[in-house]
């Protein structure tokens, strides 16, 4: 497992790496962003974005999203994975939005996650980027480097790598080390071609010290 020491190294490396690594689903508010990275799921940003760029044009409020029919709306998103219940989510929200906040969503966390299609990386993702409220999301990408890197155990959960990382790095810098984690994945260790051989942690990193051992990593 790193150490507290490696782990810091690691950060100033990717923020070498990636010191402008921000959220890439396109929106204007915290609504937009909720809306966003609840079609998110299961999907990349880039398909996100394409379909947003059209959705946020003809929906701006909660009330526009309830003013058409669900098959409608489950054609404007019919492009994204899960397009049936994003949409039935995505009115239900709407209306809990309308009834119970006003229609504006909330800066809470436990409030968020009473939202439908709104799971505790959703709740965390607007908070950090919509809020400024420190939080740390973990997606596929955050979860892959954590573990990879072994400031994870391999069977930890979800949870329970978010509170690992959480732990191990300052408050003041989850927001921006979710997102560079999400770079460093997404760009650099990916799921199926980690460049490894062209890595500043290796050295450190348990999965690349393993797949090297393999014969795996040219360099």
């Amino acid at each position: 497992m790193l150490t507290k020491k490696q782990w810091d190294y690691c950060l100033e490396e990717m923020e070498k790496m990636f010191p402008d690594a921000h959220c890439e689903l396109v929106h204007d508010n915290p609504f937009e962003l909720t809306i966003a990275t609840l079609l998110s799921a299961q999907c990349t940003d880039v398909l996100v974005n394409k379909v947003t760029a059209k959705l946020f044009k003809k929906y701006k409020t909660p009330e526009d999203y309830l003013a058409v029919p669900l098959e409608e709306l489950e054609q404007d998103i019919r492009s994204i994975g899960l397009f049936r219940s994003k949409a039935k989510n995505i009115q239900k929200l709407c209306q809990i939005l309308l009834t119970e906040f006003n229609g504006d969503i909330p800066a809470n966390r436990e409030l968020l996650v009473t939202l439908p299609g709104v799971g505790r990386k959703t709740a965390n993702v607007v908070l950090s980027v919509a809020f400024d409220v420190p939080a740390l999301a973990v997606d596929t990408h955050v979860e892959r480097v954590a573990k990879r890197l072994g400031l994870c155990r391999w069977k930890d959960s979800v949870l329970q790598v978010e509170e690992t990382v959480m732990k191990k790095t300052p408050i003041e810098k989850w927001s921006k080390t979710h997102h560079q984690l999400i770079f460093f994945g997404r760009y650099h260790c990916k799921s199926q071609n980690p460049q490894c051989q062209v890595c500043p942690l290796f050295d450190v990193c348990r999965e690349g010290q393993k797949r090297d051992k393999k014969g795996l990593v040219k360099r």
